[in-house]
């Protein structure tokens, strides 16, 4: 008998990635989301300072405004030389992120202790840019004339000498971790899309009536879609990480990869029982896209992977303990860049379990339920 639900589930399951292969929409969906999602993911830095654009107005024309105009280079910034009559045309057409203009006789006021005022203007609809680029030009422009009357760059002697060292990411390059991410939250979207799509395509086509009067249970019917939509994301995450992740970015993964798509397979219980719980909640395509996108965000934002959960208020923190979005970032984190063992993260594998096994129950019961108000 065990046998036997066991080859009613497989063949279900074949036969759901066999509509999945006549999908030509979700096929492309799939390609798209492990790989050109992954790398505009990991290469668009908005809260990064990359290349932002500055026009520099110098009316001293002097040796010291020079140097301070020279210190602005890439890859921070790209300046652009330009006249005081354009620079307020040049922001209102956002051709620059920020603008600096040196005044006459700011040299002479310098030499001269009188002090001197530089003007800085800075886009602020870039909020992100905008915050961490007035440190930067700030501490660039006091660096600069403090060196030039000092006469040469002088190092400050501290009572405590700092060694600092980046651990996991040495040279801080965002792409390590926003690669990573694009993989973990794209593994939960896909899961979640393509289990609701399975079952609200089959709801459509009327083959929910044909399976019912097939020798099946709503069990099997509901676990092939599971194993075998769960499967489809697990194996084309697989390849993104060693081809796209690992091969085209050139991201270094020390941890162990089987342990983390183990917990990914556990993560991928979860998601894809709460995907079919939607598409039962759901009565079309439109309604479930709308549906996920109330579902997805909060997984997505609130999870860990975008924002520390420390800094949320801790209702949102208590609230998403019960999330497999949670768990599933913090063993990824702790594998991929860590280099975690199971020692480390059997806590999170465990919270998996407990969740996905709760999503199934609730998603088999509605499932159930929505299949007797068919039939």
């Amino acid at each position: 008998m065990f046998i036997h639900k066991l080859q009613n589930i497989f063949r279900l399951g074949c036969k759901e990635l066999w509509s999945l292969w006549r999908d030509p929409i979700m096929l492309l969906l799939i390609t798209y989301t492990f790989t050109m999602s992954i790398y505009t993911g990991a290469s668009s830095m908005p809260e990064s300072l990359n290349n932002a654009p500055i026009g520099i107005v110098d009316e001293d024309h002097s040796a010291l405004s020079e140097r301070v105009s020279s210190a602005f280079y890439p890859p921070l910034f790209t300046p652009f030389e330009t006249q005081l009559d354009q620079m307020d045309a040049g922001m209102d057409a956002g051709l620059y992120s920020f603008s600096m203009t040196i005044p006459s006789r700011f040299q002479e006021d310098i030499l001269a202790n009188r002090g001197a005022t530089v003007q800085v203007n800075v886009d602020a609809t870039r909020v992100t840019q905008a915050l961490t680029g007035s440190s930067y030009i700030q501490q660039i422009i006091l660096t600069e004339v403090n060196s030039y009357l000092q006469g040469h760059r002088s190092v400050t002697s501290l009572p405590v000498d700092l060694e600092l060292r980046a651990r996991f990411n040495p040279t801080l390059d965002r792409q390590w971790f926003g690669g990573i991410m694009q993989v973990i939250n794209n593994v939960t979207m896909l899961s979640i899309i393509l289990t609701g799509a399975a079952l609200i395509r089959e709801r459509e086509h009327g083959t929910v009536e044909h399976l019912l009067v097939m020798p099946v249970t709503v069990f099997e019917i509901m676990m092939a879609k599971v194993w075998s939509m769960g499967l489809v994301v697990l194996v084309a995450s697989f390849v993104a990480v060693h081809l796209v992740v690992k091969g085209f970015m050139h991201i270094p993964i020390e941890g162990n990869l089987w342990l983390f798509f183990l917990g990914a397979s556990l993560s991928l219980f979860a998601t894809t029982s709460l995907g079919i719980y939607m598409a039962t909640v759901a009565k079309s395509m439109p309604q479930f896209g709308l549906l996920m996108m109330l579902v997805l965000i909060p997984l997505q934002m609130l999870s860990g992977g975008l924002t520390p959960r420390e800094s949320m208020p801790e209702v949102v923190q208590n609230i998403m303990q019960f999330a497999p979005t949670t768990h599933f970032v913090n063993l990824a984190q702790a594998i991929l860049y860590r280099n975690a063992g199971f020692d480390v993260v059997w806590m999170p594998f465990l919270c998996l379990f407990a969740i996905g096994a709760v999503f199934f129950y609730f998603a088999l019961k509605r499932f159930k339920e929505t299949i007797h108000t068919m039939t």
